[in-house]
């Protein structure tokens, strides 16, 4: 029995990256987009997927994948669906995979499964910039001039006389 190579598989960090991605692509488009981890030759991918509705026509161009189901592991929002026990028919939109290539740890592959990008890290191959930046540090004599100014507009609002109603 071969144990699985570990660095073929999505990091803690990469996996809280790609459940905001298909967050951030729900919020974006205005419908569920829904990420499902899986796994081929001990290599793990993640396929990013349009839910399609019961009375929804299907795109005949498009890519369809059945998504969900017992064993089907989802990162980020999973749009409200029982996906631990249904499975659904999906729109796919394209996905990434893990590679042992020395070169690129991850390739993205479009819409017919074709790798069309590849990088080092996972963020270059995201739409959206997932880092957090670390804010800067404030600069103290501006907060204190801050807080004086607002001190003083305190005990002015204190000072002043209601108005007289006539």
């Amino acid at each position: 029995m071969t144990t699985p190579d570990h660095a073929l598989r999505f990091t803690e960090e990469e996996l809280s990256m790609l459940g905001k991605t298909a967050d951030g692509l729900s919020a974006y488009m205005g419908k569920s987009v829904l990420a499902e981890i899986g796994m081929d030759d001990d290599a793990e991918w993640v396929i990013f997927a349009i839910p399609l509705g019961v009375d929804e026509k299907p795109d005949e161009k498009a890519t369809h994948v059945q998504m969900g189901g017992p064993g089907a592991r989802f990162v980020g929002n999973r749009g409200g669906l029982d996906l631990d026990t249904e499975v659904y028919d999906c729109q796919y939109l394209w996905a990434v995979q893990i590679t042992d290539d020395p070169e690129a740890r991850f390739v993205r592959l479009d819409q017919n499964g074709d790798e069309f990008d590849y990088a080092m890290e996972l963020a270059e191959l995201l739409p959206f910039d997932l880092t957090d930046e670390a804010l800067p540090d404030p600069d103290l004599e501006l907060l204190e001039d801050l807080e004086d100014d607002e001190d003083d507009d305190l005990s002015n609002d204190l000072n002043k006389k209601p108005p007289s109603i006539h």
